[in-house]
């Protein structure tokens, strides 16, 4: 019997929302691109999707829902910003169709498909925190499985040219919610994360530094557990990777951290590199997000199919 694919909307028409059609297009066995629905009728992302013969609207989600495509649309990435996503999922809900929200609107449960994803595949509305997020968090969690974490913090260095309008208006919402999410999935006590928009030319890959603090504990566990996270990460977003072995240090009497708790620092540095499936290698910390948002939908629809759900609606 032959496979039938879940269709797909994708709400937003720019740089994420483009990749991630082009993904599930390229990689994805069990999801099809139904339709693309954004706000600016030049936008190359309609464009390509027209190209491509996806259905498309430039009227946004009451475009989305009018078309005659939206019947058969089972889930819908918001690909757009944490403002909008409030009103898409006032109206998506009641219509019965789940969403994988890429915004930092938090609306639903953070998901990091390495650490808590099989916890959430009922949930109506999933959301995918941050792209330094998606990177550091699964570092957090690995630590945190082993030894408690007293304090965590990330900072997320990205290329300033990857740093889109939607990205750059919700840098507060990227802040607030990674450090929410650092404590809530990756377990820390106490979460802290800070965005640097960098601007070398050329543009260089998206750089993640996880600081952990912790009580004295077997260094040779803790690394092992991070090494096994990076590869489990690495699974579906192909340019992460450990920049270096993870680094211990011991946190002296007069260390200021001392005051957070715990004696021992953990320092682990990473590089997201991208798939330039449409975006620029070096925009790993837009691909990271795709990627993750991708195999979320694909568990989902997995899961779903397993218990012996429609793969369409």
């Amino acid at each position: 019997m032959q496979h039938v694919k879940t269709k797909i909307g994708i709400l937003g028409s720019g740089n994420i929302a483009t990749d991630l059609m082009i993904k599930v297009l390229r990689l994805s066995s069990s999801l099809e691109v139904a339709a693309m629905a954004g706000v600016d009728p030049e936008s190359d992302g309609l464009a390509r999707a027209r190209r491509f013969g996806v259905a498309t609207t430039h009227d946004g989600i009451d475009g989305l829902t009018a078309l005659d495509e939206f019947a058969d649309i089972g889930l819908v990435f918001d690909a757009t910003s944490a403002g909008a996503h409030k009103h898409h999922d006032a109206v998506l809900r009641p219509l019965g169709r789940t969403v994988v929200d890429l915004t930092p609107a938090a609306i639903g449960p953070y998901v990091i498909p390495s650490v808590n994803l099989s916890d959430h595949l009922d949930e109506p509305n999933v959301n995918m925190v941050t792209c330094g997020g998606q990177a550091t968090i699964p570092v957090v969690a690995a630590v945190s499985s082993v030894t408690p974490v007293h304090y965590a913090e990330i900072v997320a260095s990205i290329a300033s040219r990857s740093a889109g309008p939607g990205t750059r208006a919700n840098i507060d919402e990227f802040t607030e919610t990674t450090a929410h999410a650092i404590e809530r999935v990756g377990g820390a006590r106490r979460g802290k994360a800070i965005i640097v928009l960098n601007p070398a030319e050329p543009p260089l890959v998206m750089r993640d530094t996880v600081y952990c603090v912790t009580d004295d504990c077997d260094e040779r566990v803790v690394a092992d557990a991070v090494e096994t996270m990076v590869e489990q990460v690495h699974a579906y977003v192909p340019g992460y990777r450990l920049k270096q072995r993870v680094q211990f240090e011991k946190l002296t009497v007069d260390d200021p951290v001392r005051a957070l708790g715990g004696t021992l620092k953990v320092s682990v540095f990473l590089e997201v590199e991208g798939a330039a499936h449409y975006l620029p290698a070096y925009a790993g910390n837009l691909d990271i997000m795709t990627s993750a948002a991708l195999r979320t939908a694909e568990r989902i629809v997995s899961a779903r199919l397993g218990r012996g759900g429609e793969s369409t609606r």
